[in-house]
């Protein structure tokens, strides 16, 4: 809680939906709540949990009410306009908080992570139960996004997200489980600090790679992104997946291979006429954590590694990268520094 006598910090919250607006047939409904398609806008989520008016001066923005798993391109382009929207507004707001759902949830927070030119904190927040469930994490997690959006120690450490009190960078989080509440974790280097149940929001460390507001991608004017696949690898796989990404147009393709970053040889050999045809490849793992080693990228001609990024996030890094160039040694630099 602010000092008594403290103005509270301003915050917008924008919603697309996810589980954390979600509302199931009754308070048990914890698994196929979507069934009953409500879901509350950001409005009538604030509304749910008034809470979250104790601690800032919360103004809610509608935007979607879908599940994480509409979302996409597309809409990660329109939340980009929207948040600068309301960054310009002349409602000089302290922080920005995105509700979104869990599936997709660091997938959009790496991509403003990369994209937004405000420095406003802005936090992305989920939850793992619907909002009408007994012992539902949503407000809490609203809450908690709501003071840290809101605390200046946010400013500087770009895009980041908080669920189960825990605050994490945009590009080192990962969700980690299905069902279980602790399932955002960052598994390389660690959460960068708490927001505890006595108010405080303490931080602990900061990223170092380049994040919103600094980096090079400007994206103002696009109307979408390069095409980027995801090719996994497993026991036997074969060509045929890569081929057919090329065949569809894709740009880039990023290898999801066996730790620590290799494809089988059938997927080496499509990989390498897939580099033939012009389209960048990088090397990631399936492992969820640890860095490709430049030389384990050899195998695959001209292919650049992910450094410790999921295929997931090297993918949005990939498209972003391929606006500025295709040339391997800039997306080398590229995924080095970000």
């Amino acid at each position: 809680m602010p000092p008594a006598g403290a103005a509270l910090p301003k915050v917008a919250v924008i919603g697309t939906g996810g589980t954390i607006s979600s509302v199931g047939r009754d308070s048990l409904d914890l698994v196929d709540y979507t069934a009953t398609g409500q879901k509350y806008q950001a409005d009538e989520l604030v509304e749910r949990f008034p809470e979250v008016r104790r601690v800032a001066d919360v103004t809610a923005v509608r935007f979607r009410a879908v599940s994480s798993t509409d979302i996409g391109v597309a809409e990660w382009l329109e939340l980009v306009r929207t948040i600068h929207d309301v960054a310009a507004s002349g409602d000089k707001f302290d922080g920005i908080v995105v509700t979104h759902g869990t599936a997709t949830l660091e997938e959009t927070a790496y991509f403003l992570n990369l994209t937004l030119k405000t420095d406003i904190p802005v936090v992305l927040v989920g939850a793992q139960r619907p909002a009408s469930a007994l012992g539902t994490d949503a407000g809490m997690n609203l809450l908690n996004a709501v003071r840290v959006a809101g605390s200046a120690q946010a400013r500087g450490l770009g895009v980041l997200v908080l669920l189960n009190d825990e605050i994490h960078a945009a590009r080192d989080v990962t969700k980690t489980s299905t069902q279980r509440l602790h399932t955002f974790r960052s598994p390389d280097f660690g959460i960068l600090g708490h927001a505890d149940g006595d108010g405080t929001v303490a931080f602990y460390r900061r990223p170092t790679r380049i994040n919103a507001p600094d980096t090079e991608f400007e994206i103002s004017k696009l109307d979408a992104l390069p095409r980027v696949d995801i090719a996994l690898s497993y026991a036997g796989a074969d060509g045929a997946a890569v081929d057919a990404f090329v065949a569809a147009g894709a740009r880039g393709i990023v290898a999801a291979g066996f730790a620590p970053g290799s494809c089988t040889k059938a997927q080496i050999d499509a990989l390498n006429r897939a580099r033939n045809a012009g389209v960048a490849v990088v090397q990631s793992t399936r492992a969820g954590s640890g860095r490709v080693a430049t030389i384990n990228t050899q195998r695959i001609e001209g292919a650049v590694s992910a450094d410790n990024l999921p295929p997931q996030k090297a993918r949005i890094l990939l498209m972003l990268a391929l606006t500025v160039s295709d040339n391997r040694d800039e997306l080398t630099r590229m995924f080095a520094a970000y």
